[in-house]
């Protein structure tokens, strides 16, 4: 067993070997750039802590690891350039730092090196690898477009937009999951369960990554705070306080997401107080703990040994404090 800051080291020294500046360079550098950018390798360090935990060798992992971390990266990429988003982790995005152009054919690089990644396992692990990582692959480019749609529909509803984050941002936690349960060569239920696990932990998470865009600390967040309310992104936050508004607050909330203004400042402020007055932001939080308890009742039924479940609760607590 190891500790998450062995588990990051040991990826980064293993994502620096293989993720090289080379010819053409105003292809690879933008990659290098993106991926070098920060952020806490949640996705790859789960990767490992699965396969270390279910008895493998976390090492045999690290390509893996590395495939999700690249496929993350990629969808950031563009998704940041559906957003037309200014900073990624406090710096400038892929397409702003070089052009829209770069960003498109940068991003597409990494989706194809995040699948030759795969290739260095053995023939049977390698279906199994690709089988979860083309059906994650795949959500996520629906996820993606679930929320392009919501953007321009006024009658999103709760349980559809649980659907598109579960698609857009838990199931490659999930895979990540299971990918290093396959490579500890372990059955089908317990990669299922540990699956649901990383599903309903990723749900907790883009619920509170909801909430910080709003009410985060931008230093800590790394992201522009207010972002999803500038852009009128129909969050759960959003959509809470929607239903648990009054009919004028209601009324002012669809207003204020109806414009864009060039100084946003005074949008942000109004829209946070609708959220708090409503009691969105409680709701918001109860939500967050309910998938947490949720991830912690599936993490009960697997055959583990108590320590090794206590690691992953731990991971999971700290995860939802922004400690890991």
């Amino acid at each position: 067993m190891h500790s998450i800051e062995q588990y990051r080291a040991q990826f980064l020294a293993h994502m620096e070997q293989k993720v090289k500046i080379k010819e053409p360079v105003n292809l690879y550098k933008p990659i290098s750039y993106i991926l070098n950018l920060g952020g806490k390798r949640l996705r790859p360090v789960l990767t490992l802590m699965t396969t270390d935990i279910f008895g493998g060798d976390y090492k045999k992992a690290l390509d893996a690891a590395l495939a999700v971390e690249v496929f993350h990266n990629f969808s950031l990429v563009h998704d940041d350039i559906m957003d037309e988003a200014p900073l990624r982790r406090g710096k400038q995005t892929l397409h702003k730092k070089w052009d829209l152009n770069t960003g498109i054919l940068s991003g597409d690089a990494m989706l194809i090196y995040s699948y030759q990644l795969l290739e260095s396992y053995p023939a049977m692990t390698f279906k199994k690898l690709l089988q979860v990582f083309s059906q994650t692959a795949l959500e996520v480019c629906e996820g993606q477009q679930y929320d392009v749609d919501f953007e321009n529909r006024e009658d999103v509803t709760i349980p559809e937009y649980l659907i598109m984050i579960q698609n857009k941002t838990a199931v490659l936690v999930a895979a990540a999951m299971k990918m290093g349960a396959i490579i500890a060569e372990k059955p089908d239920d317990l990669q299922d369960l540990i699956y649901d696990f990383g599903k309903n932990l990723g749900i907790a998470f883009q619920l509170q990554d909801d909430y910080l865009d709003a009410f985060g600390d931008p230093e800590s967040f790394g992201k522009q705070v207010g972002g999803d309310i500038i852009e009128n992104k129909k969050t759960y936050l959003y959509l809470k306080a929607l239903e648990m508004g009054t009919p004028k607050q209601a009324q002012e909330l669809e207003h204020l997401y109806s414009i864009k203004p060039k100084d946003a400042k005074d949008k942000i402020s109004t829209v946070k107080e609708l959220f708090a007055e409503t009691g969105a932001v409680s709701r918001t939080i109860e939500e967050i703990k309910s998938y947490t308890d949720r991830a912690f009742t599936t993490l009960e039924t697997l055959n583990l040994e108590p320590g090794k479940k206590d690691q992953l609760r731990q991971f999971g607590t700290a995860l939802m404090n922004r400690q890991v």
